[in-house]
């Protein structure tokens, strides 16, 4: 490793994409542009891909599934590589300040993207703001690779109509199992578990949900341990950015081991997981956490984030570029940023789930 690979590696800037970087959640645009009444599919799909991730446990699953449990169906509707390819660089929607943000921190710091996203979504954005696609994990999809007949299609489209016609499922607050549901969500939740884990299964098209792997859950705690390994790093160094909870054990995991945790615009479960939630329309907010934290580390993040204000800034010795930046894109008023505590953690993950709606829009800012 050469000598500036060597001191770019003593800190580390692992993001997600969908959220952190872009307002896009590919799949479910996707999900929606290819199959008809899409988007009611693809929600459902995704709270169930919730509720075996995060209250079922179930083994051998994690977050972030959803992307291999609608493969079929996108097969059935004519979906191919080249396709996703093109409807994927026209529809690339960047965070306000993402662009910027990516070019400083790669200048501080090693950087790369962790994300559930197909690589067809993930290589069209790197093409877009310039950045190295080859620091990217994202989930291998060759869709072209897999024949079905015109008989398996015909009952993948049936089961799609059947499944956007299902009630949308509500998960109880501390639910442990799905016994703690009401009667209508166990009834689709039993019906879902019927079609995925045993229809499925026995159609050509069911290769799809073993041979694909998406980069979800516990797969991007498992990146960020090979970056950390590939850099000759180590997990305190590390600032990992998500917003989703298929970043929960890929924040708990650098949170846990003394590295810097971000919740952008998250959902709940990457609040719970996270040192600092932030709530900001513009990526600059990540720029200059990026900044202290490889100047000063998590200590000096910290006491940031405790006079996070207009003159907190040049208080806490953040460069004159950023002030003037933060200054500019903030002149009608100051982002939200908070440390994560035990007392403040169920307010963080209403107001952060709220404000991610206005964000993303209501559509997909309740997904997962």
């Amino acid at each position: 490793m050469s000598r500036e690979a060597s001191q770019k590696s003593l800190w580390l800037f692992v993001s997600d994409c969908e959220g952190p970087i872009s307002k896009n959640d590919n799949a479910f645009e996707l999900t929606a542009h290819i199959i008809p009444d899409g988007g009611s599919f693809f929600a459902l799909v995704s709270k169930y891909d919730d509720v075996l991730a995060d209250v079922v446990q179930k083994l051998g699953y994690k977050a972030g599934d959803t992307l291999r449990l609608i493969l079929p169906f996108l097969k059935a509707y004519g979906a191919t590589n080249k396709g996703i390819k093109k409807f994927s660089a026209q529809n690339v929607l960047l965070v306000p300040g993402a662009k910027h943000t990516l070019t400083f921190v790669k200048q501080l710091m090693a950087s790369f993207i962790v994300s559930t996203s197909y690589e067809q979504y993930i290589s069209s954005l790197c093409e877009l703001i310039g950045f190295p696609f080859k620091n990217c994990y994202c989930t291998h999809l060759n869709l072209d690779k897999y024949d079905i007949s015109a008989k398996e299609i015909e009952r993948l489209q049936q089961l799609q109509k059947e499944i956007a016609a299902l009630p949308m499922i509500e998960i109880p607050k501390n639910a442990c199992s799905v016994s703690d549901f009401s009667h209508r969500d166990q009834e689709t939740v039993e019906r879902l578990d019927t079609i995925f884990w045993k229809e499925l299964p026995k159609m050509t098209s069911g290769k799809m949900l073993t041979e694909v792997n998406p980069v979800g859950g516990t797969e991007k705690a498992r990146a960020v341990k090979e970056i950390v390994e590939r850099m000759n790093c180590s997990l305190d160094r590390v600032m990992y950015v998500g917003d989703s909870i298929t970043d929960a054990p890929a924040l708990k995991l650098v949170r846990e081991n003394g590295g810097f945790a971000v919740s952008f615009n998250g959902n709940g479960y990457s609040v719970r997981e996270s040192d600092v939630a932030v709530l900001s329309r513009d990526t600059t907010v990540t720029s200059v956490l990026a900044e202290a934290f490889s100047k000063h580390g998590k200590d000096g993040v910290f006491k940031l984030v405790e006079d996070w204000n207009p003159s907190g800034l040049k208080n806490n010795g953040v460069s004159p570029e950023l002030c003037k930046r933060m200054s500019m894109v903030f002149s009608d008023g100051f982002p939200q940023m908070e440390q994560v505590t035990e007392r403040n953690v169920e307010r963080l993950k209403k107001e952060s789930s709220i404000f991610r709606k206005t964000v993303r829009g209501e559509a997909i800012g309740q997904l997962g």
